[in-house]
């Protein structure tokens, strides 16, 4: 999820001579993008298996952006239930390949976007600017316009059902499915899988040692104006106007990157219908009965084919 700002903050050069410079009003973060513009889908066949094809495709999105994700189509006529996927902050749009060829068995087609950092030239937007937050907050906005993109491409075919649209995220996944929740009104329902409500309850609370020598490393100021900027995208400011968008939140006993007065809060402020589930798990959730529960849960919530068994 926030690994790699760590990373990068750790592998950034300090002067601890200097503070920071004043801060400037940043302009409003926007999600919103012109759904009018083609989407210039490109596709291409990666496999053909005997229950479903799996589809590697490029969209456009706003911004000159283009996006690389997988599809998973089912074999049959649908319509299918739409979903869209965000993986987590360090991984792949690869992330949710199985279980998304799990969820074709029982009728749901299945979009992977890529987020801009994992793109190449022209693409490509870095996130390492912490002198300069709000590129970074614009590259998370973009990510969140990335995705609702991807529903675009779902909802643009004739083999889905646009009243059932649903949305699984993990870590970063989880934060941009929070604002989904509350500016895209197309779903029926998102599942957030060990989000954070509040990035500064990564960076300037956690008490890692990692995260505490980093606190005493970076120059005065900069690490707070950073979270200040950046907390404009926090996943706690969009869950508490998710209604009517059900969500289903999950977090690890074990979770190393915030604690659990952090994820208290942060289920404390979504809206009803909600449901929160822990489990015996760190960041990554590989608990089993974590999958178990979202399929559960999809089934309530948008019709998926129930006795699916794994």
């Amino acid at each position: 999820m926030h690994l790699f700002l760590l990373v990068a903050l750790l592998a950034a050069p300090a002067d601890a001579g200097s503070a920071a410079p004043p801060p400037a009003a940043p302009k409003p973060v926007s999600f919103e993008y012109d759904a009018r513009q083609p989407l210039d889908v490109r596709d291409t066949v990666v496999a053909e298996m005997p229950e479903l094809t799996l589809h590697d495709l490029t969209y456009a999105s706003a911004n000159q952006q283009r996006v690389a994700a997988y599809l998973v189509v089912p074999k049959g006529k649908g319509p299918f239930v739409p979903i869209v996927f965000g993986h987590w902050g360090n991984g792949s749009r690869a992330e949710f390949i199985p279980e998304a060829k799990l969820y074709a068995r029982v009728g749901a087609i299945s979009i992977l976007p890529d987020y801009p950092w994992d793109r190449s030239e022209p693409y490509r937007r870095t996130t390492e600017h912490f002198d300069k937050p709000e590129l970074d907050r614009d590259t998370f906005a973009q990510a969140v316009i990335d995705l609702r993109r991807a529903a675009d491409v779902l909802l643009a075919r004739n083999d889905v059902d646009p009243k059932r649209l649903a949305y699984v995220g993990h870590s970063y996944g989880a934060q941009w499915g929070a604002i989904l929740t509350s500016v895209d009104k197309r779903m029926r329902t998102a599942v957030l899988m060990a989000g954070v409500g509040e990035i500064g309850d990564l960076l300037l609370r956690n008490p890692d040692p990692g995260f505490v020598e980093l606190r005493k490393a970076l120059p005065p100021g900069v690490l707070e104006r950073y979270v200040q900027v950046v907390g404009e995208v926090d996943g706690a400011r969009f869950v508490r106007r998710a209604a009517p968008v059900s969500v289903f939140m999950q977090f690890g006993r074990f979770e190393q990157y915030f604690d659990r007065d952090s994820a208290t809060r942060y289920a404390a402020a979504a809206t009803e219908p909600k449901k929160v589930l822990w489990y015996d798990a760190a960041h990554d959730l590989n608990d089993p009965q974590c999958l178990r529960d979202r399929y559960a849960w999809l089934v309530e919530q948008v019709g998926l084919k129930p006795g699916l068994a794994f």
